[in-house]
């Protein structure tokens, strides 16, 4: 089997030894996306609505990469945390996958890479 890879450049990649998204035939894995800036720093601190657009416009750039689009999308994670902050999330997360709902998951968790982050967003995809 063929696997493409495409990197992000997010300053943890090269550092962990791990790629943005994986493709493997007909499926594609987006590694856990956080919002990250251009620069490397953490994307609109404090703004959750903003941080989860952000992670999925990065997690379509990737699909892009490897010949796909969000509509390929078949289940998303969300790891946020702060739960109560729910509705902010999932409005993001709606305006993206609106006329192609994918199987989700939200989940807290203690925190993430860095403190400011608010929400990191996985995606499993399928796509010809």
């Amino acid at each position: 089997m063929k696997f493409e890879r495409t990197f992000s450049n997010a300053p943890w990649e090269s550092r962990i030894g791990y790629c943005r998204a994986l493709r493997a035939g007909d499926h594609i894995y987006v590694t856990g996306t956080a919002p990250v800036a251009e620069d490397g720093s953490c994307y609109a601190p404090g703004d959750a609505y903003a941080q989860a657009k952000r992670c999925i416009e990065i997690i379509q750039r990737a699909l892009e990469d490897l010949g796909a689009d969000l509509s390929c999308v078949v289940r998303t994670r969300m790891f946020v945390t702060d739960i109560s902050r729910w509705e902010e999330y999932g409005r993001a997360h709606g305006e993206f996958f609106a006329d192609h709902p994918p199987a989700t998951t939200m989940v807290e968790v203690k925190s993430l890479i860095d403190p400011q982050m608010l929400i990191e967003i996985e995606v499993d995809a399928v796509c010809e």
